[in-house]
């Protein structure tokens, strides 16, 4: 099992992701990065509030040469939830071809396409058919099913994380896609509710960050579901009902992926993440480990991964998700509920 980690374009005196790459080369398989001011499934890489940073196009290109000479395969980024009227347009297809043709020639190409846009996909198909397409996460593609409805236009699926904690489905979607030729990833630390209400909500205001970062906000609206769960203290339980997986877990995964990706993109701490994964443990708080992270909407309180009990994965693994019949999160909150030293 290897890692897919989050490229950032690194400010002076930062960690650069190819040093930490460098440093994990054995256990890092892909990076996965943004095009400059794309929309993505995240903020733009260049451009806030109209300063852009000039330089960032030729810093990336540098850091993905230097990628690819460690060995590490890239995965370009067209997952924004919304294209808007161009969604299905020639223009979205030659944006799509440019720049990887441009790709080919600056940095040596790249290994594979990651899209929540089916038609993004048959463009690659058909323009680049030595690349590999990547359904995102964002998709939510968790069932035989829907993987199936998309069999022609995807290599890759990056599982609906709902499904995280459900080995028995996992194992159940995992030998279709081996008998089909396809590959499967996991989203380990996603600090996203289960079943997020938000999320097509949200994903679609990302994907219009530019606009969204321009305008006035209306007043005592919080467009985040998790940050409202962890305003509510009768809530906090749902942080754990969630579907990340400890390090410490992942182990019961060996077989079912070969690639675990991390959500290391706008995580201000990517090496504790990948070190974290990487050692199957982390001594500290959990939530110090996810994206988004949410360790400042707890402080002073910490959620010590130390502290899970030992039939922690067991049971949420097997519990079929009848949250609001159990008490089981809520008990395990009150022991590894702690204050920060």
């Amino acid at each position: 099992m290897r890692f897919a980690i989050g490229y950032q374009l690194a400010d002076d005196g930062d960690e650069s992701t190819v040093d930490l790459v460098r440093d994990y080369r054995r256990h890092v398989a892909e990076v996965y990065f943004p095009w400059v001011d794309l929309p993505s499934g995240r903020a733009a890489l260049a451009t806030r509030r109209g300063q852009t940073d000039w330089t960032a196009q030729a810093r990336l290109e540098c850091d993905l040469r230097a990628l690819r000479e460690l060995g590490t395969e890239l995965d370009l980024l067209f997952n924004a939830n919304c294209y808007g009227a161009w969604g299905v347009s020639v223009r979205l297809e030659n944006q799509v071809g440019s720049l990887l043709a441009h790709l080919e020639d600056a940095v040596g190409g790249v290994q594979t396409v990651t899209t929540t846009s089916p038609a993004v996909a048959h463009a690659v198909k058909r323009h680049f058919p030595k690349v590999r397409t990547r359904a995102s996460v964002n998709m939510r593609l968790g069932e035989v099913q829907a993987l199936e409805q998309v069999a022609d236009l995807f290599d890759d699926y990056c599982v609906r994380r709902e499904h995280n904690r459900d080995l028995e489905h996992l194992r159940r979607l995992k030998t279709w896609a081996d008998a089909n030729g396809k590959r499967l990833c996991l989203l380990a630390n996603s600090g996203c509710l289960y079943a997020c209400s938000f999320q097509t909500f949200h994903d679609n205001l990302v994907a219009h960050d530019a606009e969204v970062d321009e305008v006035e906000r209306m007043e005592g609206f919080e467009p985040f579901a998790c940050r409202r769960a962890c305003q509510q203290r009768e809530r906090w339980p749902a942080l754990l009902q969630a579907t990340w997986v400890r390090p410490e877990d992942l182990r019961h995964y060996d077989g079912l992926f070969d690639t675990v990706k991390l959500a290391t993109r706008m995580h201000q701490h990517p090496r504790l993440v990948l070190d974290a994964y990487v050692r199957r443990s982390h001594r500290g708080n959990l939530l110090d480990l996810l994206e988004p992270g949410l360790g400042p909407f707890l402080a002073p309180g910490i959620l010590d991964n130390t502290r899970f009990p030992d039939d922690w994965f067991r049971k949420t693994s097997t519990c079929g998700r009848h949250c609001e019949n159990c008490e089981y999160c809520a008990q395990v909150l009150s022991h590894v509920l702690a204050h920060a030293d």
